[in-house]
């Protein structure tokens, strides 16, 4: 993008001829037709201190930068990601791309692999891309069984004082649910509750679930913790955990924030069984996170057995490989509809889980629109990456624009979305408090010692 900053050289200027989504902008209530707001954005000292219609004089004596109605939009906001599992896809590849076998491979990658220098340097490699890419929040979910919990939450709270300025990280500790019925995973609980961090779990089907969900509800209400959970990554119809965490949420009568990401199989379950979903899931106040390009990447795998899939048509003959019947998506607009705050984030990065990714949360957001079909209209959809998940991570000032706020905002050439969603925008501005920032991205060739062996 040619957008000249270099003659600034100040804490004060004006951003002209701007689009901003509507549904970003906070305490801008002018009437427009069209669902871009035509603006000039006034910053000081690192803070939008003015939002006025485009065209409005502005003085003579402050620089002005004119964006030829170039989209502006806040810093965006990841809010599940798995970090400490990035960037082994080099010496873990995943050959069927079954979650099995994912499941597999991460087993023994952490086993050989994860000390705390390659957990670290991995992470960081993650943040790094992310920031580059204009993201300024970022929740992950870390691996947390055995000792491997100590060393990646060590990891996890270093980067997080040493990006402090640049990122807000939270982490959420990720072992089965059934983990929290021993010992060890009260100790878990534990180092979560000391690290400032979410109680996490993979829930799958059994007949002690509601037990165990319990028990993680009882442990997060002892030490005042949020929840968030892996609920029903599976095309099984019979995968209901998400309701069964909505019942628990209304028995407990818990108060901190529960969010359920993935949500798969509810997309594949009956009418009757759907609407019982959603009215829990609303009247439990549940947030919902899909996973729209790893979910897409794994769900619906002909040779993975184990996720009992149940496509729409049936192959008639078998062959070596077989196309994906569906998407692999939760109900994602039934959710909206249904008054369920939704967000969509990037998931896995270059892991067994899903060899591709590079935390650009554009390229959630652009994917998203194409597999889950937001652009039926586009309306608001811009809020399942920025305001949305930011609220549901508890973070009121960010994902948003507005006077007052932080000048945190990823400004693109593309002047509709059209525009925006056609290429992927490597040319974008990123300002951090209203300055510019390096988006060169690391190189691949950082790792290369880690993964090549």
């Amino acid at each position: 993008m040619h957008l000249n900053f270099t003659h600034l050289r100040t804490n004060h200027y004006w951003l002209t001829n701007a689009h901003v989504p509507y549904p970003l902008l906070v305490g801008y209530n002018l009437h427009q037709e069209h669902e871009l707001a035509h603006v000039d954005l006034e910053i000081q000292q690192g803070t939008i201190t003015q939002i006025r219609p485009h065209g409005t004089p502005i003085a003579d004596d402050v620089p002005a930068v004119n964006l030829n109605r170039g989209q502006v939009w806040s810093g965006f906001v990841d809010m599940h990601t798995h970090l400490d599992k990035g960037h082994i896809w080099q010496r873990s590849p995943n050959r069927s791309g079954t979650f099995q076998e994912a499941l597999q491979l991460i087993h023994s990658d952490s086993e050989k692999n994860w000390d705390a220098e390659d957990v670290y340097r991995r992470m960081e490699f993650g943040l790094k891309c992310s920031y580059a890419h204009g993201t300024t929040a970022i929740r992950t979910h870390i691996d947390s069984a055995g000792n491997q919990g100590n060393i990646s939450f060590r990891v996890f709270k270093t980067l997080q004082a040493e990006w402090s300025d640049r990122l807000t990280l939270q982490a959420v500790c990720l072992v089965p649910i059934d983990y929290f019925q021993t010992p060890e995973g009260e100790k878990l609980a534990d180092l979560v509750a000391e690290t400032g961090g979410i109680l996490g779990a993979v829930l799958f089907m059994n007949d002690n679930l509601d037990a165990q969900i319990d028990r993680v509800f009882q442990l997060a209400a002892e030490r005042q913790l949020k929840l968030d959970f892996h609920t029903d990554e599976s095309g099984n119809p019979n995968d209901i955990t998400l309701r069964r965490v909505a019942h628990a949420v209304l028995r407990h009568n818990f108060g901190s924030q529960v969010v359920c990401g993935h949500c798969c199989s509810l997309a594949v379950q009956s009418s009757d069984d759907m609407f019982k979903t959603l009215e829990a899931v609303k009247q439990a106040n549940i947030g919902i996170v899909s996973l729209p390009m790893c979910n897409l990447y794994l769900q619906d795998r002909n040779q993975d057995a184990s996720q009992h899939f149940a496509p729409l048509s049936p192959p008639v003959k078998r062959f070596p490989t077989q196309t994906p019947r569906w998407r692999g998506i939760t109900l994602i607009h039934e959710l909206k509809h249904a008054g369920v705050p939704v967000a969509v984030a990037s998931d896995n990065c270059r892991d067994p889980f899903y060899g591709y990714g590079d935390h650009d949360v554009l390229e959630v957001f652009t994917q998203a629109t194409r597999i889950a079909h937001f652009d039926a209209p586009l309306s608001d959809w811009c809020r399942t990456v920025t305001t949305i998940p930011a609220d549901l991570m508890g973070l009121p000032t960010v994902g948003r624009i507005g006077v007052g706020l932080p000048a945190d905002l990823v400004l693109f050439k593309a002047r509709y979305f059209s525009e925006l969603l056609a290429r992927p925008q490597s040319d974008r501005v990123v300002l951090r408090s209203g300055q510019p920032i390096d988006t060169t991205l690391p190189d691949y060739s950082e790792l290369d010692d880690l993964l090549i062996r």
